[in-house]
């Protein structure tokens, strides 16, 4: 699986953003994608998580009430909706997948094998 993220930049607090992601391969069966971030000096953190067969979704507390994830079965493409920003959401974006995800491991940025180039969201005060 090969994964293209798009979006990212810089905005102003209390902005919004939308990353989106293109995959290509296999998308069936147990495939998940999500946006993990990696900031300086933070662990990493998957923020948004989906699993194609049923659409379930996870959320990080942080990203709760905010940040929602689509996707568009048809372009394999996922999107992350990013609202009312904060100087903490600046991060390094990663989009990520997995082929054999399983629910329970949808918050695990070592469960995905598979990452696209990050994408850089800058969030100003």
């Amino acid at each position: 699986v090969q994964l293209q993220a798009y979006g990212g930049g810089l905005v102003q607090a209390g902005g919004s953003l939308r990353l989106s992601c293109a995959a290509s391969g296999r998308t069936d069966g147990s495939y998940a994608m999500g946006w993990l971030r990696q900031a300086p000096g933070k662990e990493r953190e998957i923020v948004a998580a989906l699993r194609w067969r049923g659409g379930s979704t996870y959320y990080a507390d942080s990203a709760k009430g905010r940040f929602t994830i689509s996707r568009d079965s048809a372009k394999k493409t996922v999107y992350l909706q990013m609202n009312n920003l904060g100087p903490e959401d600046t991060a390094l974006y990663y989009c990520v997948a997995d082929n054999a995800m399983i629910l329970s491991n949808m918050a695990n940025p070592s469960a995905y094998k598979n990452w696209g180039q990050g994408t850089l969201v800058t969030v100003s005060s």
